[in-house]
């Protein structure tokens, strides 16, 4: 199958204590609110039976959560590269923090002391773009899902538009979403963004 024909499946996961904060969650293996679960159970009818050729999954419990509770976890396998963002000394604070000592600060422009830039960033999403073009044209199946997180996606939006990691910062994420990378006439495009279970039909 040709990789024009593949479809990127970008799945956030469901609601935890720090993301309805807006505290900075990387590294940080928070699980699932209540909340979280019941968006993440809601995305299953949504998605079953569409067929992946693949399921690309964080290692982070909250995304590995979201996979089983939206029925894809028996063919998940896990993809480091689909951690989030590693947010070093801004670990667990909110960009308000931050921005009392870096007034302009954004993830996207100014990057994490001992943690990641953008550029960083772009790197593992170059990777995983590849990474799942190849699964899903080995599959002959035209969808793979990502299952990962709210930065890290939308850098990975960016990276496949060709605007790098830092586009992403153009693109809202919420919770437990669906968005969906794809083609239009050889070039690469935003086939759906931020869809909600409702938005799915």
């Amino acid at each position: 199958m040709s990789a024009l024909a593949i479809e990127l499946w970008l799945l956030r996961h469901g609601a935890t204590e720090w993301a309805r904060n807006g505290r900075h969650t990387g590294s940080t293996d928070l699980p699932l609110l209540s909340e979280g679960e019941a968006e993440a159970r809601a995305l299953a009818p949504a998605l079953a039976g569409l067929g992946f050729g693949a399921v690309l999954v964080s290692p982070l419990q909250r995304a590995r959560r979201t996979a089983e509770l939206a029925g894809l976890g028996a063919a998940a396998q896990i993809c480091d590269d689909l951690r989030e963002w590693d947010y070093g000394r801004y670990e667990g604070i909110t960009t308000a923090e931050i921005r009392r000592t870096v007034p302009d600060w954004t993830v996207w422009s100014h990057g994490c002391p001992d943690g990641e830039d953008a550029a960083a960033v772009q790197r593992r999403c170059e990777r995983v773009i590849e990474r799942a073009l190849q699964a899903g044209s080995g599959a002959g199946v035209d969808r793979v899902a990502l299952v990962a997180h709210g930065h890290l996606l939308r850098a990975l939006a960016g990276t496949w538009l060709g605007l790098g990691a830092a586009g992403g910062s153009l693109l809202a994420l919420s919770t437990a979403t669906v968005s969906v990378l794809g083609h239009e006439r050889q070039q690469r495009v935003i086939l759906r963004w931020n869809s909600p279970v409702g938005g799915l039909g």
